[in-house]
């Protein structure tokens, strides 16, 4: 009789990863860091469970984006009230507070409840090389060469 086993939370190993952002295409690197997040790249991979691992990116900053969108992607956020609408496009967004972009890729690209809640807590993203988590001994994560930009 075939059984379908589902991995307990306890029995989960929990790798923590670090991502250079240089140089690296917004998108490419959001689609994979999820996937990481998510924990697809496990053999272990199970749909409702927090399976995945703890990623930092670092070099937030230095994100690029192809064609035309640093000038026309426009990023938007409201307050709640009346008239609240901001919206701000990526270059300005991008001199200003570079961790929201990637954060806001990487939160797309996630499950819309519960469980994608949690897994964006594992996300920690940085501006700069600096991090406060080298006592976690991250290793390096290896993107798709397509991933880097020239």
């Amino acid at each position: 009789m075939n059984k379908t086993v589902v991995p307990s939370i306890a029995s989960l190993e929990r790798h923590w990863y670090v991502v250079d952002a240089e140089n690296k295409c917004l998108g490419r690197l959001a689609s994979e860091v999820a996937q990481v997040l998510r924990g697809k790249n496990k053999p272990t991979f199970t749909p409702h469970l927090d399976a995945g691992d703890f990623v930092i990116v670092i070099n937030a900053e230095k994100v690029k984006v192809t064609g035309n969108k640093s000038s026309q992607k426009v990023y938007r956020r409201h307050s709640g009230r009346p008239g609240g609408m901001k919206v701000e496009t990526f270059s300005a967004l991008q001199g200003r507070i570079p961790e929201r972009i990637v954060e806001t890729a990487i939160k797309g690209m996630l499950p819309h409840n519960a469980l994608g809640r949690q897994l964006f807590r594992k996300l920690k993203v940085y501006k700069g090389t600096e991090h406060p988590h080298a006592a976690q001994l991250p290793k390096p994560l290896e993107l798709n060469p397509a991933a880097t930009l020239k």
